[in-house]
């Protein structure tokens, strides 16, 4: 399950919500940049929270460590879909 704080790619989701992981890899927070904020993970009571999400501090700029484009992931869509709305004042500017 994904817990998230409910800014950028993941307003208006439930959390949390089930996602799918075709994976092991795991990106450890203290490790992140300043630039970089955690915004999801997974909280499982037998091991600690792993990162799931990081969002940049000032830019538009989002990565998960899960696939929301897979059918197994029942929200995906939405998170797609916020991240074309967040997106779409670039994609306009940069255009041709």
């Amino acid at each position: 399950m994904m817990h998230h704080d409910g800014t950028g790619v993941f307003a208006g989701l439930p959390s949390p919500f089930e996602a799918t992981r075709y994976h092991s890899l795991v990106v450890l927070e203290p490790s992140l940049p300043p630039e970089l904020v955690a915004c999801a993970w997974t909280r499982d009571s037998d091991h600690a929270p792993e990162l799931m999400g990081v969002r940049h501090r000032d830019y538009p700029v989002y990565g998960v460590q899960f696939h929301p484009e897979s059918f197994l992931s029942p929200v995906g869509i939405e998170l797609l879909n916020n991240f074309l709305k967040i997106e779409q004042p670039q994609i306009e500017a940069t255009a041709g």
